[in-house]
């Protein structure tokens, strides 16, 4: 999705017979999207991929990302939900048919053998804190505190945990896929893109290893197990725009204007009906008079949830690191009283955070109104 790479060894040609120097057949596996029309990559294992000693019903344990309990209805008001306060694991806080958002804690001890494969969506991943590996058949992907990181729907994989890790996940239903304006005519990163090329981090392949020998799958929430007959990593070599890859949050360029742009000036990645934007340090505006705190605003169309990460939010109170806030269409929000005023003058920002837009309304679940900061709604009136 961000470019076409080759690693290991492919043929000249898809879809023909290629052997190892013993002369086996090797089995080439086409991971599509969008059925055939779409983007794809195609891996060349030394065993058959589809051949499981078993397959059956299973309970996912540490692997649980389901959507969740929904709330029954709620009144519509802006919220805040206290990720700090989550459980290890992973609890979702809210879901609509194109995205299901949930936080994470998963210490060392949460680590496994097995491997998972999400047949529901892509999922991407942001790290406040934690490092680590995941293991696919691509390669082994390297990521830390700060990363966002993208797994594809149906890839295999296995994270190795360094440290202990948490932060947020955005399960794409629809996919993931970078905005349409970053890209030239033949898809190349323009050079006024937020990021380029060079800025993506991606797989490291050494060829055919061990992989895991059972696989939990997840497909309309829910899990069966498979038991391969070869390990999912006997990968020689594969090619594609399909991989997975992991971005710094840090490594992306925003922009500044006379006066305040709006947030689309921070998107970084987009899916259906959702797009995904980065808040990091920048300089402001330009304009003597400008106001650098965003503008009370009523997005009459889309839900706004922003995950903070660090720094100083200078537009709320009261906000701290790994609370997820909610805005729902419907509601003007925009900074709490004092901040827009007390903006003016200042010259940059040293804000981190995560937002996510949503063009279909968000419910919540149970998870998240057993974390939720009471009070929040209410937090705008003066005095």
């Amino acid at each position: 999705m961000i470019d076409r790479m080759q690693l290991g060894e492919v043929p000249p040609k898809p879809h023909t017979a290629f052997r190892s120097a013993s002369g086996a057949l090797r089995h080439e596996e086409c991971l599509t999207r969008r059925g055939f029309d779409g983007e794809f990559s195609i891996l060349y294992h030394e065993g058959p991929p589809m051949t499981d000693f078993r397959i059956g019903p299973a309970t996912p344990g540490p692997f649980d990302r389901r959507a969740g309990t929904p709330a029954p209805p709620q009144p519509l008001r802006r919220r805040l939900v206290l990720g700090e306060k989550a459980p290890e694991g992973f609890t979702p806080i809210l879901m609509n048919d194109d995205v299901v958002v949930s936080v994470f804690r998963l210490p060392r001890e949460a680590e496994t053998p097995d491997g998972f494969s999400n047949g529901d969506g892509d999922e991407l991943f942001f790290f406040f804190e934690g490092e680590g590996t995941l293991e696919t058949p691509f390669g082994d992907l390297p990521f830390r505190r700060n990363d966002y990181l993208l797994v594809p729907r149906g890839v295999v994989n296995r994270f190795r945990i360094s440290s202990p890790f948490e932060g947020i996940l955005f399960e794409l239903r629809g996919g993931l896929h970078l905005p349409r304006e970053f890209r030239n005519p033949v898809g190349q990163l323009r050079m006024d893109a937020p990021y380029t090329h060079r800025d993506f981090v991606r797989p490291v392949f050494e060829g055919p290893r061990p992989g895991p020998k059972r696989i939990l799958v997840k497909r309309d929430d829910r899990f069966v197990e498979r038991f391969p007959a070869v390990s999912p990593f006997d990968v020689v070599g594969w090619d594609g725009t399909v991989w997975p890859f992991a971005f710094d949050i840090l490594k992306y360029q925003p922009k500044t204007g006379l006066v305040h742009l709006p947030p689309t000036i921070h998107a970084t990645f987009a899916g259906r009906n959702a797009l995904v934007c980065s808040f990091v340090p920048r300089v402001t505006d330009t304009h003597p008079d400008a106001i650098p705190c965003p503008y009370p605003h009523a997005s009459v169309d889309c839900d706004e949830v922003i995950y903070y990460v660090r720094g100083n939010f200078t537009s709320r109170k009261g906000v701290g690191p790994k609370a997820v806030s909610l805005h729902p269409a419907g509601v003007p929000h925009g900074p709490h009283p004092g901040a827009y005023e007390g903006s003016i003058g200042t010259r940059s920002t040293d804000e981190l955070a995560v937002m996510m837009d949503t063009f279909a309304p968000l419910r919540l679940t149970q998870e998240a109104l057993a974390l939720e900061s009471p009070g929040y709604h209410e937090s705008w009136i003066e005095g």
